[in-house]
């Protein structure tokens, strides 16, 4: 049996402290065999357990039992795997603008930079989405932006960086964020910065919370015979190491940075949506996935309709807009004609 301890932010669903995952005996039997494996992508591991995660649970669990099935079987990332999955992540630039509208699609697993965790996620980084809204706010061909977004969110590092940057932005070009088909966790952090929110009729937003998970693997290594001696300097340097189980002091540890992390979390979304701390703490703010019509109801979001609508609107907008200037163009140019003839 390999303990996992899920650790979350206070106001996350409930979950329990510590989840033993019992896999069977012929599957721990597997665990204990591949140890030494394990040991042959230490990084990537190390990666996804080293840091909170503002996700889905289900999101999360699953990259975690990708992670482990390749240990298991003996099967770690090649440097050939890596660079396959990469340059599929990359694929396109996949901005586009339409009708003054620039579209920036904030798809997959949210990481700080594309990695290898965001690349066999099919993710995005928060990098790239900031880069496009420069380049978005620099065109001045673009009068607005709308942020396509279908995440289940990803690692808290970035996102609040790019929140502020879409808050900022938000208050010089009109930026509209669209759950299509749902915002969750950290996207919903960033799609609460923009200007409006609108979600898809099938859509949903929320799973606001950041969780963490430590996993003890000590028993399966001693049980194949390995043994990990670990030599740090700074007292709490070597703590929260797969070998060994987690503390309560380390747990502790890791606990504070999930709660700070949430409540720049709450912090962020109650500024966005123009709400209180305690609505978000107390209200939408506890970990629930919500639908299109209750979000739009309880304040999460402002419209319900689908991105093409959204864009046609946006588009219209944008159209309308062009022809005003063009009009107080012409009658600015008419009244410099007429005092040019007074004149």
């Amino acid at each position: 049996m390999i303990p996992i301890t899920l650790v979350s932010g206070e106001a996350q669903m409930p979950q329990p402290v510590c989840a033993s995952i019992n896999r069977g005996e012929a599957q721990v039997d597997a665990v204990m065999a591949s140890a030494s494996a394990r040991r042959q992508c230490p990084h990537v591991l190390a990666a996804f357990f080293g840091q909170p995660w503002a996700i889905l649970p289900e999101k999360l669990q699953a990259i975690a039992e990708f992670l482990e099935v390749r240990a298991v079987q003996g099967m770690p990332l090649s440097a050939e795997d890596i660079d396959a999955v990469v340059e599929a992540a990359r694929g396109p630039t996949p901005g586009r603008t339409q009708g003054g509208v620039a579209v920036i699609p904030i798809l997959g697993v949210i990481s700080h930079r594309m990695n290898l965790m965001s690349a066999m996620s099919g993710g995005t980084s928060t990098q790239a989405i900031g880069a496009e809204i420069d380049a978005a706010m620099g065109d001045t061909q673009v009068g607005s932006i709308l942020l396509d977004i279908e995440s289940p969110g990803g690692a808290v590092t970035g996102v609040q960086e790019l929140a502020a940057k879409i808050r900022e932005a938000a208050k010089t070009k009109p930026i509209i964020a669209v759950a299509s088909a749902y915002a969750a966790s950290a996207a919903y952090w960033l799609a609460s910065q923009a200007s409006s929110i609108s979600v898809t009729p099938s859509g949903e937003v929320g799973s606001i919370g950041v969780r963490a998970m430590h996993q003890d693997l000590s028993a399966a290594y001693e049980a194949a015979g390995v043994k990990t001696t670990l030599v740090s300097a700074g007292k709490f340097k070597g703590e929260g190491s797969e070998f060994e189980e987690l503390t309560l002091e380390a747990r502790d540890a890791l606990q504070q940075s999930v709660d700070g992390y949430y409540d720049d979390f709450v912090a962020a979304v109650a500024s966005g949506r123009g709400v209180s701390k305690a609505e978000v703490r107390n209200g939408f703010g506890q970990g629930r996935m919500v639908r299109a019509s209750e979000a739009v109801k309880i304040g999460m979001a402002d419209r319900v309709e689908t991105l093409d609508q959204a864009l046609s609107r946006l588009v219209g907008r944008q159209e309308q807009r062009a022809r005003t200037d063009a009009v107080l163009s012409t009658r600015r140019q008419r009244v410099k004609l007429d005092l040019a003839a007074v004149a």
